[in-house]
């Protein structure tokens, strides 16, 4: 017993724990790193080596595709088999059973529909003046060649596709950064040392405790150590051999006879919008950019390995400080309760918290259409959004035509939100509270019908109700212009001005929002006992003092929560702008829920809507924080 309690009361559990936490963590942390590189390579290996072979195939005449084909596949044993597909036609192949050329049959018209769907997109680019479509396809299944789908361009002009089937080279070093005998032998080296570890968790600074935070520093330190060292190396490797695949393929290059290369950088290594990486030489040197891609891959594992040693040292200080014990027991006690609700916590953590942590994450990194399929830690660029959004004064700008408002700048959005949402925010409520008042007159003929028709804009989807209300703005068709013409007033161009714009989403909202607030306030003044009026006008109070003293005093407990969640609602009230005025003229009435959307889902910056998403929920958070201190929203009276 006394044994039994020894170990209770040291941090033998804890040390364990935390340095298995550690090493499973760093383990998995590395294992995803090497696969994400070796996958990276593979796939960077094949674009390069098809790209070479369309390069190659500039100027040929039909009659010499095959030939040139053939030189790369003799030259390379990594291309399986190449096709090039122009039109209706298969040009050359260098699978002996297509008998290139002759006319593409039935069973290959997916070759034909992908040498249209990139045609397509690049016309799109092109039209557009935006990368923003794929022109490269990749096809990449496990323990298969890599399928890279390229265009084909004859006299300058699209004309096709070149399909490589690429075999994978030998993957990089594995670095598995230890066997798991020796994690094992770790563990139990931490559990060892624990036992002889007696934690007084009565004083706050005790030997025992700082013992087995050190021990557990040690260790990991030099698991990340370790761990940083094989990433180095795996790096190295990959471009080492991303150097070899470029040099061989320039050889083979000069060999076909192609027009010489001048470009210093490799024009193959691209990525899948067919844009230089600038990682290579065209000569198959490793580029200077290509190191500080590699030390930005190394800078993020050596920060995730911080991390996971703080959960590690979190873990230990969790057995150490008697919480683990005390959560046991808490669940020995209440095991039934925690069943009831581990159904609902599964539910929040899939559908809500998992979503809200990644859009956080999202934010820390340069994420946008081009680059969405790279690993995590290359994207990550830590606080550069939160400065671009915050650090931006540029608001005014003078110059020779003199000055000008930049409407994209993040605090005039925010300027315009926050009148927004105080100018809709004090009609919703002001109108709400006559219409409350009237409805609670005493002897009203009718109530029922006022009350059911008075909901109705509540009650109609407001996605429809902006619609209609964007129709009735409209400068030509609109019947608030064709009222005004009735009475001789000139149309107005709503939505060619700031101001103009602006009324007519707050007319919107306006007549969507007062509504919620006639039948909060009209609940709460019924609520009110009438003895007290009654008692009021016995003393002389007039209506204004009524007002002052009585209501206004009884409607705060229901008026103050009702006002807090009109303005968040407000706040964010993406559809009234998005579907009244579209932020217009020039973005000048975005609030700032419109300004993300169009921001990840017309620009595609992901990220960057991501940082200004987190950027709008830390100011509704801290004014839900203050405003409910100060209201006392959430207190009874």
């Amino acid at each position: 017993m006394a044994w039994a309690d020894r170990l209770r009361h040291s941090a033998a559990l804890g040390l364990a724990a935390g340095v298995a936490l550690v090493l499973a963590l760093s383990a998995w942390l590395q294992g995803s790193a090497d696969a994400d590189i070796a996958a990276q390579q593979k796939q960077r290996q094949a674009v390069l080596l098809a790209n070479a072979v369309s390069a190659s195939l500039a100027g040929v005449p039909e009659d010499g595709v095959n030939a040139r084909l053939r030189t790369w596949t003799d030259g390379l044993p990594a291309l399986q088999s190449v096709q090039v597909v122009a039109g209706r036609q298969l040009l050359g192949s260098t699978r002996a059973e297509d008998q290139a050329p002759r006319a593409l049959q039935r069973e290959e018209k997916p070759l034909f529909d992908l040498a249209g769907a990139l045609r397509a997109a690049g016309e799109t680019n092109t039209g557009e003046g935006v990368v923003r479509k794929k022109t490269l396809q990749i096809e990449d299944k496990p323990g298969q060649p890599v399928t890279v789908t390229v265009p084909y361009v004859a006299d300058g002009q699209f004309a096709g596709i070149v399909q490589a089937r690429v075999l994978p080279a030998a993957a990089a070093h594995r670095s598995a950064g230890g066997s798991l005998a020796l994690g094992a032998g770790l563990v139990a080296l931490a559990f060892a040392i624990g036992v002889f570890l007696k934690v007084d968790t009565s004083r706050r600074f005790d030997i025992g405790r700082g013992i087995a935070v050190a021990v557990l520093l040690a260790l990991a330190l030099a698991v990340q150590q370790q761990r940083l060292g094989a990433m180095g190396q795996v790096l190295a490797d990959s471009d080492a051999a991303m150097a070899r695949v470029q040099a061989e393929a320039a050889a083979v290059y000069v060999r076909t006879g192609a027009p010489p290369v001048t470009a210093t950088t490799s024009a193959w290594d691209t990525d899948t919008y067919s844009r230089p990486l600038g990682l290579l030489s065209a000569d198959g040197r490793v580029l200077p950019h290509a190191a500080a891609a590699k030390a930005t891959r190394t800078v993020f594992l050596e920060r995730s390995l911080w991390a996971a040693n703080v959960l590690g040292l979190l873990l230990l200080l969790y057995f150490v400080q008697g919480w683990a014990g005390r959560t046991a027991r808490a669940l020995r006690t209440h095991a039934d309760a925690y069943a009831y609700i581990a159904p609902a916590m599964i539910g929040m953590l899939v559908l809500v918290f998992f979503p809200f942590f990644y859009g956080i994450g999202l934010a820390f990194t340069d994420t946008t259409l081009f680059n969405e399929s790279l690993p995590f830690r290359e994207r990550w660029i830590g606080l550069d959004n939160f400065v671009r959004i915050l650090g931006d004064f540029d608001i005014v700008t003078t110059g020779t035509d003199g000055s000008t408002v930049n409407y994209q700048n993040f605090y005039w959005t925010l300027m315009m939100t926050v009148i927004w949402t105080v100018t809709n925010v004090t009609v919703g409520v002001s109108f709400g509270f006559i219409l409350a008042l009237a409805l609670n007159t005493d002897g009203l003929k009718g109530k029922w019908l006022y009350r059911i028709l008075l909901i109705l804009p509540w009650a109609i989807p407001n996605y429809i109700t902006a619609l209609v209300w964007r129709g009735m703005f409209h400068p030509q068709f609109g019947v608030i212009n064709q009222a005004l013409q009735m009475f001789g007033i000139a149309p107005v161009a709503w939505f060619d001005s700031v101001v103009s714009s602006f009324v007519t989403g707050l007319v919107t909202n306006g007549w969507l929002s007062f509504p919620f607030m006639m039948v909060v306030i009209l609940g709460a003044l019924q609520s009110i006992p009438k003895d007290m009026y009654e008692a009021a006008e016995v003393e002389g109070a007039t209506r204004w003092q009524q007002l002052r003293r009585i209501t206004l005093p009884l409607l705060r407990p229901t008026l103050v929560p009702a006002v807090v969640l009109s303005v968040v609602w407000t706040f964010n009230m993406f559809n009234i702008i998005f579907l009244v005025s579209g932020g217009e003229p020039g973005g000048a009435n975005e609030i700032l829920v419109t300004k993300a959307y169009k921001l990840a889902f017309e620009q595609y910056q992901y990220a960057y809507a991501a940082a200004y998403s987190t950027v709008i929920f830390i100011i509704l958070l801290v004014y839900g924080y203050f405003q409910t201190r100060m209201t006392r929203a959430t207190e009874s009276y």
